[in-house]
């Protein structure tokens, strides 16, 4: 775990070297730790070794996409994912972050943009992220279990594997059972802020926790209020 005094760290994956060298002087002015690399396999081989805090990720990369790198990477780090395309495609942004990514920039970007969502996730700290302090374990609401320390999961006693995006808004959803959560309070929850993710990040990560839970045999636990945002309903019984 980074300590408080030292800085966060920062690693680009981006194969454009102009666009690799503007991210490094943002970031860079702001006092984080930067390295960058420029195709798939170097960043994985530097994330095992440097275990930084933040990922920032070009999605068309040199041997592993950005998709594949990411997805190999939510095996074995927590660092926050920032996927960077080129492309506006929704499908790519959906891609990216249904393997784990935690929010996209499209480009053009901003450096003050990208410094700013970077600094957010960094005050949000991913081990707390989605638990509650007062917390100390597993909690039940109908055929759900959750435990917040060990970031587990079971419904009906078996288990579920989930994203850290798909676990935080599953706690968020638990936490005041069969109110409705809007999708601004599930941002602010979440991601540290409700701009720093949009309608598509939180409709799709919930596709997929829903999708998920339903794997179990248990459909209808998570409704959608039109409009409005979530609700996690125990059993599925409205």
């Amino acid at each position: 775990m980074r300590r408080v005094s030292e800085p966060a760290k920062i690693l680009v994956v981006e194969d454009n070297p102009e666009i690799s060298y503007l991210i490094e002087l943002a970031l860079g002015d702001a006092r984080l730790d930067v390295r960058t690399v420029g195709d798939g396999d170097g960043a994985l081989s530097v994330a095992r070794e440097w275990a930084p805090d933040v990922v920032l990720l070009d999605l068309g990369l040199p041997g592993p996409d950005g998709v594949e790198v990411c997805r190999r990477l939510r095996g074995f780090s927590n660092a926050y994912v920032l996927m960077l395309t080129g492309r506006a495609e929704e499908v790519d942004k959906l891609i990216g972050l249904s393997v784990g990514a935690d929010d996209y920039l499209t480009k053009p970007f901003s450096p003050r943009e990208l410094l700013a969502r970077v600094q957010a996730m960094l005050r949000r700290p991913r081990e707390l992220v989605g638990a509650a302090p007062e917390e100390t374990g597993p909690e039940e609401s109908g055929p759900v279990e959750i435990d917040p320390l060990a970031r587990e999961v079971r419904v009906n006693g078996a288990a579920v594997e989930l994203t850290k995006i798909e676990f935080d808004l599953l706690a968020a959803l638990m936490d005041n059972a069969r109110q409705v959560h809007t999708r601004d309070q599930l941002r602010e929850r979440v991601w540290g802020g409700s701009w720093l993710a949009d309608d598509h990040a939180v409709d799709v990560h919930m596709s997929n926790l829903r999708r998920k839970l339903g794997a179990t045999g248990e459909t209808g636990m998570i409704t959608t209020v039109r409009g409005i945002g979530y609700r996690f309903v125990p059993g599925g019984r409205a």
